[in-house]
């Protein structure tokens, strides 16, 4: 390795001063723990307000007259002690995203998820090496941030063995994984987590409301084409030309594979068709048990039940591979994997403890009722509403994603404001989540707060050594613009043609 991949980075300009702002700022919040803490107190302190002042709203479907209750009142002291426990472990997420994380997890961790994606860019043509590499990049979000940890690197070995830059094939897999999180041709852990943070959220307006977590299915599939065409498209325009004639002098690791990993692909393989099968067929079946007593799908016992037979579908394919590749010995070795898997969400469940309560509170109070019953009539009457709303909103997803960088605390945030809120418009609980979903997606890999940029950052210095966070984010930029941007056109087919974007989900709540 030549001395100058040593040499320290030019002083930083305004543009990286400027990202640096940006960054320090977002360190000074709290973590999201807390910030959800103070937010269940102010909720309190609010609806104590709220109650004092007789603060009331007529629900529009009912006529009924839903008063504001204060959960500084003898009432609400008994509620906040009583409902503590019952917060957080009936918080819907929770069990939604642990139950499908064992399973995702379990094929993650014995290499299933990574060999197929290595298999996948290794058989592909030369000239199709860019298309291939933003294609798996934002497929591999079903490993979630273990995606943008493992694939980079071997889009940049990918790279260096056509002959190409090899930091050409590092960005575009970074880029692809990050920005195109949100997409994915299967149902990922993503899909469930925000599925049950808006089916909280929805309730405040409909207690009955269930957004499932193929809820935007549709949407999801059509932008991962969309999507890596755009990224080839970016990754060959844009950012080849900057390293054209660069040398590289950097000898790429990536892990070995697995021996015997084609034959565990190949029964991995079998395993997924088998189970694809039985489950056609028992929904085929005359009579199943799994459609509706109309024979339909929308809704159904299959689409409620989605989340078990996820977890099957994973469990399945990955026992598959792990016992051909050695990787499953005994029962032990699952039950191993599974849990480490679990302890990676230990984050998530901490955090979804504060967020329960704050949730909870919110919806107990019916500050959330007041302010989307409210805060719909005001949008109405300042004729701010349409595809121009959806916009807005998503704008400020985006610009929040640069201070809380964790999607689920995010959601957590917005949802019991804006999913009761646009509810009142006539909108889907499940088409709300996507405005937010595009932004959290898109602009991720440009937030200086993200702890993966500066991982990317690292590996880039391999590259260029001269490299700095603002040279990362100016790589970053035409991809998240242009992914944000291409996701705002198709969300505003589907608005304006009533698209499903997901099975018995319109733009428009029939």
């Amino acid at each position: 390795m030549s001395a100058s991949l040593h040499a320290p980075p030019p002083p930083p300009g305004r543009g990286d001063r400027f990202l640096n702002a940006i960054e320090r700022m977002g360190n000074k919040l709290p973590d999201p723990f807390i910030i959800f803490v103070v937010l269940a107190v102010l909720v309190a302190a609010l609806s104590a307000l709220g109650a004092s002042l007789g603060a009331s709203v007529v629900l529009p479907a009912s006529g009924e007259e839903v008063a504001v209750r204060s959960l500084l009142s003898a009432e609400g002291l008994l509620y906040i002690l009583s409902s503590l426990i019952d917060n957080f472990v009936g918080f819907k997420p929770l069990g939604l995203v642990l139950t499908v994380m064992l399973g995702i997890g379990l094929a993650e961790r014995v290499g299933l998820l990574t060999a197929l994606i290595r298999r996948i860019m290794m058989a592909a043509p030369a000239r199709l090496a860019t298309l291939i590499t933003c294609f798996a990049a934002i497929c591999m979000s079903i490993a979630s941030d273990a995606s943008i940890i493992l694939l980079p690197p071997l889009a940049a070995l990918i790279f260096r063995e056509i002959g190409r830059h090899p930091a050409v094939g590092f960005v575009a897999g970074f880029a692809c994984s990050g920005a195109g999180f949100t997409a994915n041709l299967l149902i990922q852990g993503t899909d469930v987590l925000l599925a049950g943070i808006s089916t909280e959220a929805a309730s405040i307006i409909d207690p009955t409301a269930v957004v499932t977590p193929v809820a935007n299915w549709y949407f999801n599939i059509v932008s991962v084409f969309v999507l890596t065409l755009a990224g080839a498209f970016i990754t060959d325009r844009i950012i080849a030309p900057k390293f054209a004639g660069r040398e590289s002098e950097v000898e790429i690791e990536v892990a070995p594979e697995a021996e015997n990993s084609g034959r565990g692909l190949r029964n991995a393989g079998i395993a997924a068709l088998v189970f694809l099968a039985l489950l056609i067929t028992a929904i085929a079946w005359p009579g199943s048990a799994l459609r509706n007593p109309a024979g339909g799908l929308v809704p159904s016992p299959f689409l409620s039940g989605i989340v078990p037979i996820i977890f099957a579908f994973f469990v399945t394919v990955a026992l598959a591979y792990g016992i051909t590749v050695g990787a499953i010995r005994s029962t032990k070795d699952v039950v191993d994997r599974m849990t480490a898997s679990i302890a990676d969400m230990a984050p998530y469940i901490v955090l979804v403890f504060a967020a329960a309560q704050f949730i909870a509170y919110f919806n107990w109070s019916n500050l959330g009722t007041w302010l989307a019953i409210n805060g719909a009539e005001l949008l109405v009457h300042i004729n701010f509403t349409g595809f121009p709303l959806l916009l807005a909103y998503s704008c400020l997803s985006a610009v929040l994603e640069f201070f809380i960088t964790s999607g689920s605390a995010k959601w957590a945030l917005e949802a019991p404001i804006f999913v009761p809120l646009l509810m009142q418009l006539g909108y889907d609980p499940g088409f709300i989540q996507l405005p937010y979903r595009v932004a959290d997606s898109a602009f991720n890999i440009l937030a200086p707060t993200n702890p993966y940029v500066f991982v990317a950052l690292g590996f880039l210095r391999r590259y260029k050594p001269e490299a700095g966070l603002g040279t990362l984010i100016a790589l970053m930029l035409p991809y998240a613009f242009i992914f944000f941007g291409l996701w705002q056109v198709m969300i505003a087919i589907f608005y304006f043609l009533n698209l499903p974007v997901g099975p018995g989900v319109l733009p428009m709540a029939g």
